[in-house]
């Protein structure tokens, strides 16, 4: 359904970009051709037309919008994405940092081995 709504939206969007071209503007458009007294629509039928094509198919394209974005598959994902694991799994900076206070710590902590110093020589 979704990608009917989405192809649809685009047939629409075509439409009311070719009738908004077509529409007469200040300077005169397209539809001041169709002034001539022989023509089955006159240019004041030819722009009522053309108005309320653009209104009907504005119209449209808001419905398939909506129609689309109710559309969307919205399947239970139990994996979460990357960058919510990696807030997750987040060191806080605000927090205090656990130094060693005993000696058995510092050995623990640092690892390395203590080598007496050379005497005085």
């Amino acid at each position: 359904m979704y990608t009917l709504a989405i192809v649809l939206i685009f047939i629409v969007c075509l439409l009311l970009v070719l009738i908004v071209l077509v529409q007469e503007s200040k300077g005169g458009g397209l539809a001041s051709s169709f002034s001539g007294n022989n023509q089955i629509m006159g240019v004041r039928r030819t722009t009522d037309f053309l108005e309320k094509a653009t209104w009907w198919l504005a119209g449209l394209l808001l419905f398939f919008c909506i129609f689309a974005s109710a559309s969307i598959d919205r399947e239970e994902i139990q994996q979460d994405s990357v960058i919510g694991e990696q807030i997750q799994n987040a060191v806080d900076p605000s927090a205090v940092p656990n130094f060693p206070t005993s000696p058995q710590d510092v050995e623990s902590v640092g690892g390395a081995e203590e080598t007496p110093l050379p005497d005085g020589e």
